[in-house]
């Protein structure tokens, strides 16, 4: 299960480290004419920067703790937060009536839980 663990970790982090890189270095129209973006329309230039920001940092809370072995308990912290995100973004498209984005939500928010759950419980990160 450990292994497991860190291959989902791993992807997590991928995942949000592009999407939040995308969004704290490209220009609000570009991010809202992609095919993935849409659902930023709604949001301020800096609401979309806040957000790439948090997904970043939670991006390195759920690698580099457990690799260097400092401050394991924010791992499950940082895949805390990405349910929370989650939510947030799946609510977002829910309002706008676009079901494949939730079903892509619902999937990390999924993974994020099972990291969270698992560092929090059986299977710590030694510290």
């Amino acid at each position: 299960m450990h292994t497991t663990l860190w291959i989902i970790t791993g992807l997590l982090a991928a995942v949000f480290c592009a999407s939040g890189a995308a969004k704290l270095l490209q220009p609000k129209d570009k991010l809202v004419a992609s095919s993935t973006g849409a659902a930023l329309a709604g949001f301020s230039p800096g609401a979309i920067k806040v957000i790439g920001l948090l997904e970043v940092l939670a991006a390195f809370g759920l690698l580099l703790p457990g690799l260097v072995g400092v401050a394991t308990s924010l791992v499950p912290v940082a895949a805390i937060g990405l349910v929370l995100l989650m939510v947030g973004a799946a609510l977002t498209h829910a309002r706008r009536h676009e079901a494949q984005p939730i079903i892509v939500n619902a999937a990390l928010l999924a993974s994020a839980a099972v990291v969270a759950y698992s560092r929090l419980g059986p299977y710590p990160l030694a510290a």
